[in-house]
């Protein structure tokens, strides 16, 4: 590395993250226990493991949802800067869900706290990740 002030190598996580959409149109966005910021649920994908098989996975276990994978539409791969870990970066396969009524969600695993915001107005009292503003966006809104 050079003496000029460069910061050092940055790390890239794989992660997967679903925009989870309620029947009424507002976003599920999550935080995890010790961070500040809120994101879509989701998290790193295992060695070996596929993107789809991840997001089944950290859905289950986040907050509790055994979702279908006919029901689950890919929006792409995203990069941003991770949210909660300085000098890393995540490459994010992302997906979207649309929730039926009768569908209950709760905060599982390594969750703290859950909101449900309005997409079209997405600037809330929560400070938001950057992928997750991303996602938002790519999600129609």
């Amino acid at each position: 590395m050079s003496g000029d002030g460069a910061a050092g190598p940055v790390t890239t996580l794989r992660i997967v993250a679903v925009v989870v959409e309620r029947a009424d149109g507002r976003h599920l966005l999550v935080r995890k226990r010790g961070t500040q910021s809120f994101m879509q649920v989701g998290g790193k994908i295992e060695p070996g493991e596929e993107p789809l098989a991840a997001l089944l996975r950290e859905v289950e276990e986040e907050v509790g949802l055994q979702l279908d994978p006919a029901d689950v539409e890919s929006l792409g791969r995203f990069g941003a800067p991770a949210a909660n870990e300085p000098d890393h970066v995540v490459d994010a396969y992302a997906y979207r869900v649309r929730l039926r009524p009768d569908v209950e969600i709760v905060v599982r695993a390594e969750l703290e706290e859950l909101v449900w915001i309005d997409p079209a107005d997405p600037v809330t009292r929560y400070p938001i990740a950057p992928l997750s503003r991303d996602l938002l966006v790519a999600a129609g809104h």
